[in-house]
């Protein structure tokens, strides 16, 4: 192993030690009253005579002088208390001796609502797993919670005697009290003062040198997301301090997970702190010793590794591997990396086989019903076959193979620090002296040690994993969840025959997550997965990562118009973590930072080995559950030195140059186009049309629908409940809830018609004005959209879940033959599978799907995005950032501008599909795919092609394809030194693409592109 280097101490470099005088911290608990306690205690064991007279003198001096527990236990309990303890170590040596047994086995515990008490038999550096669960139980009830109006402090000590004169078992114990907090609602100004945000009891115990200490943590603390780790040598002595500052409610049994990490490296704790603050920052102090051992390495080396691992304890504290790492059988960094291969397993183990590939040869995929069948079968194969507890199950079965796996990745990714190399070595204890196989060599071994194919599959994803890994954060020291940059070539084609261009996997204490992208520069939002209940979970679970390229592809389709390809991010809640949506997205957004901003920070954040040897850039976006949440992204890029923090994010607020899509209706504009178009070639009149719409007045493009239509809206679906009328929704009064953003559980039903009603969720029993009764208004509002009562001229989604009509479900839509809707524009992605599309459009329907339809959100976001590349810091703040009491001019009218683009944008794509259908008879939905790929392919064309080299050519395309007002206030030359080249290379290319494909169609003459690129030509000077 290599030797480690020992650092001088500098404030906020993570695990750096220094050294402290003050051996203790805090100040040592002294009971004035021990003395007359001990009488008092005397006195009970004798009148009780549980033991002997003659020897209750004896227990009770050793127990209060011998023992060494510390004083703090004495001034806590209560003689009753601590008589009955006695008693209890009294009777556990007596049933040692008839037992002819030198061990002990104490466990004593008293717990009231202001705390706890908990004393057990120890043996220096034992694991938990083979004692007491002491520190688990503490985690769960006490450091865990989320309650605001209570908080725990802890002390926790090593008795420094024996339990016996014949024993060398020590006693733990452990002193939980509720905090009373000095100031418990502190200013923004109080949050950094330990003296305002300090339990009052700690502010008596800590000693001068730890308030310094603990200030100091926690300022650092609070301005970051993951935990700030610092060693501490204490003086005189080979004892080592470590004290662990991190955000409440960001991870959890982590003080249990932290004891098994140092016992793995042969250590022990005499004296253990927990300390909150109201702040909502947790501090935890170690006081750790070696166990003396002939073999085993300086103490300094194990508190490395302790350093470096913590933070892998804190994104993932507990794993289904855990008992192999308390038994020593795999490090942290093993069965956390057989977690993280486990999860990859999940997703991508190749279960279909060729019999699936044959199938689809053979089976027509026009014919809709052929592909929902095989659709239902790659879904069957792929969860069937391989279960997560199978996988699991074969992946206990050899955690030799995990080790070997691990070394194999960790030769790769792994950099020692303390050489001034980037060659990656193997410093971590465990693993000195294990063999190093070749890529090849490990494939011989799997087939050799697995017995089936089954587990060779397992095995085998796991090399897939290590060799498609381009980074990683798993070596940085102040990670708070792990991301994994990805190749994702390894996906087979026939379950996604289009190629992703990037992939990262995200995995927190709290969460799974992707986010997938199929061009270089693309942009898509972050989605929040939530589950009810663990069923929904599993389905989730099976279902996530081709949800999340479903939607990306869909984006992709989408984004025909504008420089940014499709991309979407997926957060999937664990099925025990549904209240931690902000926590799970932070850990998400910096967990990526850390990929993506590589060696910007150096102090802070070590180097990783990237693979891809590329600068990468992400443009995350709002979608279901984050919408509130991209301020905080594009801030908290900004702070960790990010320098396109500005366009990191859309959907910001307008406080940080943000262009909301609700407050102006940017999605709607789009949706709403495509209303006005079948309307105009109808020549149908809008206030005449009935209307149905999932989506309520409470949400973005719902709102905005019934803010800019004048139909008769005959039902709205939401999350409250359903409401209609067949008459038509009383117009003034929907107005009122979209203009309030709320629910239709709001709307007043005396305004409905005879024949109208509204069913809310909760409600049971209900009848309706037709006399049918409605069960359960949950079921009810679910399938509202399939049910016969419904009929409309028009079906505007503007939500709901992917998949909401299916081939199973759409035949519901129908009365007979004939389709309950006419005409339907696909606001809510995916709603409509694209087989139940294509069932609707045969029977004569129109159908303008959501990758047409649904595009305004993403154009004006890619123009909020170009505005953020395009100034300078302080024009941004001038020019984009609405601040209380003022809009900038600029804003007001690039604002406008943006709605213009969107709007023409729309009308140009629906006139290519209605006349390209006219021509062909091509389903729309069809349609709008090979207009999108038409487009997607042509833009990659021309962004390297001599059109692109031409620079004269160049400015003259730009000059059109850039949004006047830019142009206008920065200017094409400044422009094009500001925005990255290649991003300046998808606007070419996305301009001169998608107004080709619109004019000529998907099947031009030969001489079409000729013929539109004359006028340009003509304008070069």
């Amino acid at each position: 192993m290599a030797d480690l280097l020992t650092p001088t101490y500098t404030p906020g470099q993570n695990g750096l030690s220094h050294m402290v005088k003050d051996t203790s911290g805090y100040i040592e608990n002294a009971f004035h009253g021990k003395e007359e306690q001990m009488l008092k205690v005397t006195e009970y064991l004798s009148e009780k005579g549980f033991i002997p007279a003659s020897l209750a003198q004896n227990e009770v001096s050793w127990f209060y002088g011998n023992l060494g527990i510390d004083d703090m236990y004495f001034a806590s309990e209560s003689v009753d208390t601590i008589a009955n303890h006695i008693m209890a170590l009294y009777g556990a040596k007596i049933f040692a001796y008839t037992k002819n047994d030198s061990g002990l086995d104490i466990n004593l515990e008293r717990e009231t609502d202001e705390g706890a008490v908990y004393i057990h038999t120890s043996r220096p550096g034992v694991s938990q797993l083979y004692g007491p669960q002491h520190e688990k139980r503490i985690d769960a009830k006490y450091l865990d919670i989320s309650s605001t109006e209570k908080a725990y402090r802890l002390e926790s000590y090593r008795s420094k005697g024996t339990v016996s004169s014949s024993s060398s078992t020590q006693l733990r114990t452990y002193f939980v009290r509720q905090c009373h907090f000095v100031n418990p609602a502190p200013t923004k100004e109080q949050e950094f003062d330990i003296r305002e945000t300090a339990d009052k009891s700690f502010l008596e115990k800590a000693t001068e040198n730890t308030l310094a200490i603990y200030s100091s943590i926690m300022k650092l603390a609070l301005t970051r997301t993951g935990p700030v780790i610092e060693m501490f040598e204490v003086e005189g002595s080979r004892e080592r301090r470590i004290v662990i500052a991190y955000k409440q409610q960001t991870t959890q049994s982590f003080f249990a997970a932290t004891s098994d990490l140092y016992h793995y490296y042969d250590l022990y704790s005499t004296r253990k702190y927990v300390e909150q603050f109201s702040n909502g920052i947790t501090i935890m102090s170690l006081y750790l010793n070696q166990i003396p051992k002939s073999s085993a390495p300086p103490i300094e080396h194990s508190i490395h590794q302790i350093i470096k691992e913590i933070s892998l304890i804190y994104c993932l504290p507990t794993t289904p591997l855990q008992s192999f790492f308390q038994t020593n059988k795999l490090s942290v960094q093993e069965s956390i990396y057989g977690y993280i291969g486990w999860i990859f397993a999940q997703h991508f183990l190749n279960r279909l086989g060729g019999e699936y590939t044959s199938l689809v040869n053979i089976l027509d995929q026009s014919n809709s019903s052929h592909m929902d069948v095989l659709t239902k079968m790659k879904k069957r194969l792929r969860t069937d076959t391989f279960t997560r507890d199978y996988i699991l199950e074969i992946i206990k079965s050899y955690p030799e193979l995990i080790k070997l796996l691990y070394i194999n990745f960790a030769m790769t990714h792994y950099i020692n620090p303390a050489v001034n190399s980037l060659k990656p070595t193997l410093s971590y204890q465990r693993l000195r002296t294990d063999t190093i196989l070749t890529e090849d060599e490990l494939r011989e071994k799997i087939k050799r040690t697995t017995s089936n194919s089954h587990e060779l599959m397992v095995f085998e994803s796991f090399l897939t994993f290590n060799k498609h890994v381009l980074k990683t954060n798993f070596y940085q020291p102040t990670k708070v969840a792990l991301a994994f940059r990805m190749d994702p070539s390894f996906l087979p084609e026939i379950e996604y025959p289009q190629n992703l261009f990037g992939m990262f996997l995200v995995i927190g204490s709290e969460f799974r997550g992707f986010h997938l992208r199929f061009r270089d520069v693309a942009r898509g939002g972050i989605r929040i997965i939530r589950s009810r209940n663990r069923e929904a979970y599993s389905i989730n679970l099976r279902s996530l990562f081709d949800e999340n390229y479903a939607l990306a592809a869909t984006q992709q389709r989408k984004n025909k118009d504008i420089p940014e390809g499709g991309s979407k991010g997926t957060i999937l809640l664990d099925v025990n973590q549904q209240d931690k949506p902000l926590v799970a997205f932070e850990k998400y957004v910096d967990a990526i930072l850390d990929l993506l901003i590589v060696g910007e920070t150096p102090g802070i954040k070590e180097r990783i080995v990237d693979l891809y040897k590329k600068p990468e850039i992400l443009f995350f976006g709002p979608d279901e559950g984050t919408a509130d949440y991209m301020d905080w992204a594009s801030a908290h890029a900004r702070e960790r030195g990010a320098s396109f923090w500005k366009a990191f994010t859309t959907g910001k607020s307008q406080a940080l140059g943000g262009i909301p899509h609700d407050i102006y209706g940017m999605t709607t504009r789009s949706v709403h186009q495509y209303v006005l178009g079948i309307y105009r070639q109808l020549g149908l009149k809008e206030e005449d049309c009935l209307k149905l719409q999932t989506g309520g007045p409470d949400g973005d493009l719902g709102s905005n629908e019934i803010k800019i239509s004048k139909d008769k809206t005959c039902g709205i679906v939401d999350g409250s409940g359903v409401l209609y009328d067949p008459a038509g929704i009383d117009r003034a009064e929907l107005a009122r809830l979209a203009g309030a953003r709320l629910m239709i559980s709001n709307f007043d039903t005396s305004k409905l018609s005879p024949l109208g009603f509204r069913v809310l969720v909760d409600e049971v029993n209900v009848t309706l004005p037709t006399g049918e009764v409605v069960d359960d208004g949950l079921s009810f509002r679910n399938h509202f959209h399939l049910n016969p009562i419904v009929k409309a001229d028009v079906f505007v989604p503007c939500g709901g879940r992917p998949e909401s009509v299916d081939l199973q479900s759409v035949d519901r839509l129908f009365d007979g033959d004939q389709p309950r809707f006419k005409y339907i524009v696909e606001g809510a992605n995916l709603f409509f599978t694209q087989e139940a599309r294509l069932r609707l459009e045969r029977s004569g329907a129109i159908v303008f799907k959501d990758a047409s339809a649904n595009k305004g959100g993403v154009t004006s976001s890619s123009l909020e995005v170009l505005a953020a590349l395009s100034f300078t810091d302080e024009e941004f703040a001038e020019h984009m950032q609405v601040t209380k009491d003022h809009i900038p001019a600029f804003y007001q009218e690039y604002v406008k501008e943006v709605q213009e683009i969107i709007e023409r944008n729309a009308r140009f794509e629906f006139e290519a599909l209605w006349r390209e259908h006219g021509r062909t008879k091509t389903p729309r939905s069809i349609l709008s795919d090979q207009l999108s790929v038409a487009i997607v392919q042509l833009n990659e064309n021309l962004q390297h092609t001599s059109l692109w080299d031409n620079l004269a050519l160049r400015k003259v395309v730009l000059e059109e394809a850039f949004p006047n007002l830019l142009l206008k206030q920065v200017g094409l030359d400044t422009l094009l030194k500001r925005v990255p080249e290649n991003y300046v290379r998808a606007i070419f290319g996305a301009f001169l693409a998608s107004r080709f494909v619109y004019k000529y169609g998907t099947e031009p003459s030969q001489f079409a592109f000729f013929e539109f690129m004359t006028p340009y030509f003509a304008k070069v000077k």
